[in-house]
């Protein structure tokens, strides 16, 4: 099935009426995809495109299974590969499928920079520049041999989490949560109003960090709560739409 662009897509109620039965209550099933290469690997993704590893495969043919027997009247998905191949292994159990959209709204969050770079090297490098800063002020020449080593690794470590973790702070040249939310938020305005206006149950192949928007505003989460979720890779999360 091709893809269309969200935009393109053409918002006549009785054209796409004509291939579905209209429901009450409508479905959203959100996924986030299955482990890529670099995932495994402790890369930082972003925007790069990774394939799915043979474990990524297997949880991604899990999630198809649990969503067997839902009925999905429409698909949304990214341009990357790891998105395309998780709904692929979903869409195997749905030919009532009629439509397949694509929207980088809710694309992964940039890293800027960053992108390409094992979390290893980044902590090595940020807990470095952090020990020859404070090594400037004569903050830490005590420190020698494993307490240097343990110093940057500790430093590097706290600047990890910042990054991964922050809902404001940027990578250099990326997004923050902040900003990812910001274009999942249009993209959700859009999104109901397309089911409610078609009464469709729709699914989604996504991506770990524009699923946390995306829980927040289903699930009523504080900032908090989303910055400290994990998404599955082999599970689904399950929205009704009053249409």
């Amino acid at each position: 099935m091709k893809a269309v662009k969200f935009e393109k897509v053409v918002w006549e109620k009785k054209k796409l009426e004509e291939k579905h039965k209209p429901r009450k209550n409508c479905k959203i099933y959100i996924f986030r995809h299955a482990q890529t290469y670099y995932n495994r690997d402790h890369i930082f993704t972003g925007w790069r495109d990774s394939e799915l590893t043979p474990s990524g495969i297997k949880q991604a043919k899990i999630v198809g299974k649990k969503l067997k027997d839902k009925e999905i009247d429409v698909c949304f998905r990214t341009w990357t590969s790891r998105s395309k191949d998780t709904l692929k292994e979903v869409l195997k159990y749905h030919p009532e499928c009629f439509m397949l959209i694509e929207d980088n709204r809710m694309l992964e969050r940039s890293y800027g920079d960053l992108q390409g770079m094992h979390h290893s090297t980044f902590v090595h490098q940020e807990g470095t520049d952090d020990y020859k800063t404070l090594l400037h002020w004569h903050k830490v020449d005590h420190l020698h041999g494993e307490e240097r080593e343990k110093f940057i690794e500790s430093v590097g470590e706290a600047e990890l989490q910042i990054v991964r973790r922050s809902y404001v702070h940027p990578p250099p040249h990326g997004e923050s949560i902040k900003m990812v939310e910001k274009r999942v938020l249009r993209f959700i305005k859009d999104m109901l109003r397309f089911i409610k206006t078609n009464k469709v149950n729709v699914a989604l192949s996504a991506h770990g960090n524009s699923m946390r928007p995306f829980r927040r505003y289903f699930e009523k989460f504080s900032i908090e709560e989303m910055m400290h979720l994990e998404n599955p890779w082999d599970d689904y999360f399950e929205y009704t739409v009053k249409v």
